[in-house]
């Protein structure tokens, strides 16, 4: 299991590197506290490091992939009624909220206050949308989002704002996730945990990948996510 690093403190206290200049320290799952380990954010080199990694590689993908993108949005329109492009308001650094761009593989356009997670035979998706989502083309367009800044190509997956303001109360270390840009791919998706998070204990799941990833993030770290997920798209896990 990937979990293996830190089984032995998950349930005693992990804390998250930031890319704030402030220490922080957290609890995972609401357990008794034991141990609680302090890490200062990462520094000017490995932030600009890590921004140039994204830079790089979102801009070089976009020139390759702009023939993908292109048969992607003509599929789309030609599939269903509605926009190419999907927006949604979602949490980034420090919970500022940010408009993700995805290709719209659905016939809805959720936003508000109640969000529903697509699921496996979801009747909202379309026809093109299932080869979309099943080969996490439906996510390209967030290339745009790294580019701007507002994403990285690794960190944790951005959820809907409703869905943030459900589970923080719920999972004690969720906040942690706004430390550190949301990214493209993470840890968390490269380990089996895409899709849907219907439950709290599938989103705990998640955020505990999460955590690590942002204790252990470094761009050495990232190059690997990046790779695995190459070959992680070629296996059906998300719907």
């Amino acid at each position: 299991m990937f979990f293996s690093r830190f089984d032995d403190i998950a349930q005693t206290g992990i804390s998250a590197k930031t890319e704030s200049e402030t220490p922080t320290t957290s609890k995972l799952f609401n357990f008794t506290s034991y141990f609680i380990f302090e890490r200062a954010g990462l520094n000017k080199f490995e932030l600009s490091a890590k921004r140039v990694l994204d830079l790089f590689v979102a801009l070089i993908a976009i020139l390759l992939l702009w023939p993908i993108l292109l048969i992607a949005a003509i599929a789309i329109k030609l599939d269903s009624k509605g926009p190419v492009i999907f927006k949604q308001r979602r949490n980034g650094l420090n919970g500022r909220e940010f408009v993700v761009l995805k290709f719209r593989t659905m016939t809805v356009l959720e936003d508000g206050p109640n969000v529903t997670q697509a699921s496996r035979g979801d009747r909202r998706i379309t026809h093109v949308g299932k080869f979309l989502r099943r080969s996490s083309i439906d996510e390209l367009p967030q290339l745009f989002n790294v580019v701007k800044g507002e994403m990285s190509l690794v960190g944790p997956r951005p959820h809907p704002v409703s869905l943030d303001n459900k589970y923080r109360s719920l999972i004690a270390d969720y906040d942690c996730r706004f430390r550190v840009k949301p990214g493209l791919t993470g840890w968390a998706q490269i380990n089996g945990l895409r899709g849907e998070t219907a439950t709290v204990p599938q989103m705990a799941q998640r955020v505990r990948a999460d955590v690590w990833y942002i204790n252990n993030c470094s761009v050495g770290l990232d190059i690997i996510i990046l790779i695995r997920t190459c070959f992680e798209v070629l296996r059906e896990g998300a719907y």
